[in-house]
């Protein structure tokens, strides 16, 4: 069993930064890969990165690509989303999840989601 709890959104303007953090509890943190969701008002939850078991690999939806990193500290059981040049159609509730499937794009092969964490960015 994996908790996730994620924590670092806010209200930002329009090219500012955030930082999303995803702790997790357990001593199998680093069994699962991980990714970043998002779902906005009316829409379906989406991807916006993935990383390894590892950290060494990384993929990123196309929107987000140059912008967004994540990041991982097996360490400290967490996972990170750094968020640059924001942009209002980010502007969503941000959800960390646990896997098993590297490369997996759609919700269904993870297995623990957090609560979700609401990111607005004005214009």
């Amino acid at each position: 069993q994996v908790q996730l709890v994620e924590s670092g959104g806010g209200l930002v303007q329009a090219g500012g930064s955030l930082r999303l953090s995803c702790a997790a509890s357990g001593r199998t943190f680093s069994s699962y890969v991980m990714g970043w969701f998002r779902q906005a008002p009316g829409k379906e939850r989406e991807i916006v990165a993935g990383i390894s078991w590892s950290g060494g690999n990384t993929y990123y939806t196309d929107s987000v690509k140059g912008r967004f990193t994540i990041s991982r500290g097996n360490a400290k059981n967490t996972v990170y989303l750094q968020m640059n040049s924001l942009k209002p159609e980010d502007t969503a509730i941000y959800f960390c999840a646990a896997g098993s499937s590297y490369g997996a794009t759609t919700p269904r092969p993870y297995y623990y989601w957090g609560q979700g964490t609401q990111v607005t960015v004005s214009s």
